[in-house]
């Protein structure tokens, strides 16, 4: 057969996230792409955008991370809502993102306006940060540093992106935040190159999965993967095994050509080369209508604060000493989405389905945004949820994401994304289709990110 005449292929895509579901669109989209010739399965464990998809801020910056992915996905993002009237069917919509710091205890003695650089939070090897000395101190109350930690995030700024921030005035219109208890305020750069935009992720990776189901993607829920198969002579994928969780029948495609592994912080569990795992982050929704604005806070609280819902259990110390940064994000259609820190407390269960949500963290959230937003303080708390934001470490540090060829010939991973998965979803699936139809990326150059050099 001529090499240069398409040939038929089968690819499977294991994931209903917005990896996965982006992948499948723009494999649609493709020129090479040929219905009668190319079959497209996406085979996912529970539903599409179960997961940290569904359950993400949407957050979308030009100063995100890595830099190799960021600008292509922003502007597919535009693109994307301009061709399917993302305003209406995902929320899309620039807003402004800004970080201020607040002060509830000392706020009768504390000068405003002030200009200091906001207190940067000294961050671990793996990206979340570090606990203080006095944690370690054997002299202290054993009790006390069970119960009283230092808080924890994952972080969406690295030195360069803080340094892009200016300090500035309150802007009139950012009202659903006490203003007197403001210390210190910066909006984001430059416009045209520290941008922010948003999507709502749950409606995004849904509209992304019907757009690629019109385009003749085979979409199949409830359907575990429970093994890829490789012909050993060739060293090539050849199948992928799954469970129908409907019916519990475990069920085989075969003649398979290309696996796209993007099962998020499953990956690992389905490849454990990729070393892909997962981390838990709590999340609430409020029922309010805001002004738009994404706001990162660094919150100090009274020695003695406990949140009220601790203390009607009778709890006499709060959960956190110093500092506690949310992170709050205005929607449209009025909610406002706000998310805490992540914990590695319960391991990562099978299926998304089963992720275990601790109220108590939620509602710690909620009273520590409380103490600064009188107006989210009287809104409904309409979500309480948690999901796995997937990581890919290495030798104990948190590395960028996966994304191409694997060490087996048809096998392609695309995982690890963090907390910018949703940001990073659209290039990340352009790029799949590219490597899966041209043999090489085409838009942007991501050979930091090549799994082959992990040996993948």
């Amino acid at each position: 057969m001529d090499s240069r005449m398409p040939r038929p292929r089968h690819i499977v895509i294991i994931g209903g996230g917005v990896i996965g579901t982006t992948t499948a669109y723009y494999l649609t989209r493709h020129p090479a792409y040929n219905s009668a010739l190319h079959r497209i399965t996406l085979l996912e464990a529970t539903s599409i955008a179960a997961a940290a998809s569904g359950k993400a801020g949407g957050l979308l910056g030009l100063w995100a991370y890595p830099s190799c992915l960021v600008p292509l996905s922003y502007r597919l993002h535009a693109e994307l809502a301009a061709e399917h009237n993302g305003a209406e069917r995902w929320g899309y919509r620039r807003l402004e993102c800004v970080q201020l710091t607040a002060s509830v205890e000392d706020k009768d003695k504390a000068p405003r306006g002030s200009s200091k650089t906001s207190k940067k939070t000294r961050r671990g090897s793996a990206g979340v940060a570090k606990q203080s000395e006095a944690d370690n101190d054997p002299t202290k109350d054993q009790d006390s540093v069970d119960e009283q930690v230092d808080w924890q995030k994952l972080p969406k700024q690295d030195a360069n992106e803080s340094a892009l921030l200016h300090d500035s005035v309150l802007p009139k219109d950012l009202d659903w935040i006490d203003s007197s208890l403001v210390r210190e305020y910066a909006e984001m750069g430059l416009p045209g190159f520290t941008e922010t935009a948003q999507v709502h992720p749950h409606q995004f990776t849904t509209a992304m999965a019907a757009l690629a189901r019109e385009a003749g993607t085979e979409i199949r829920v409830n359907a575990k993967v429970t093994s890829i198969g490789i012909d050993k002579p060739s060293n090539t994928v050849n199948s992928v095994s799954f469970l129908d969780r409907s019916t519990g029948e475990t069920l085989t495609l075969s003649d398979v050509t290309d696996v796209v592994v993007a099962a998020g912080p499953w990956t690992g569990t389905l490849w454990p080369k990729t070393k892909v795992s997962g981390l838990r982050a709590h999340s609430v929704v409020f029922a309010a209508d805001v002004s738009p604005y994404a706001v990162f806070t660094d919150i100090s609280l009274p020695s003695d604060w406990v949140p009220a819902h601790r203390l009607a259990r009778g709890e006499k110390r709060r959960r956190h000493r110093g500092n506690v940064d949310p992170e709050i994000y205005a929607r449209p259609g009025g909610e406002v989405y706000a998310c805490g820190e992540p914990d590695a407390s319960v391991p990562l269960p099978p299926t998304a389905d089963l992720v275990q949500c601790d109220a108590a963290q939620c509602d710690d959230l909620v009273a520590y945004i409380a103490t600064v937003s009188p107006v989210l303080a009287a809104a409904a708390v309409a979500a309480r949820q948690a999901c796995y934001i997937p990581r890919h470490v290495r030798f104990g540090r948190e590395s960028a994401p996966l994304v191409g060829a694997a060490g087996v010939a048809g096998l392609w991973i695309a995982a690890g994304h963090t907390c910018w998965g949703v940001q990073n979803g659209p290039a990340t699936g352009k790029l799949m289709s590219e490597f899966i139809f041209d043999g090489e990326a085409r838009s942007a150059d991501v050979a930091e990110l090549d799994p082959r050099k992990y040996k993948v």
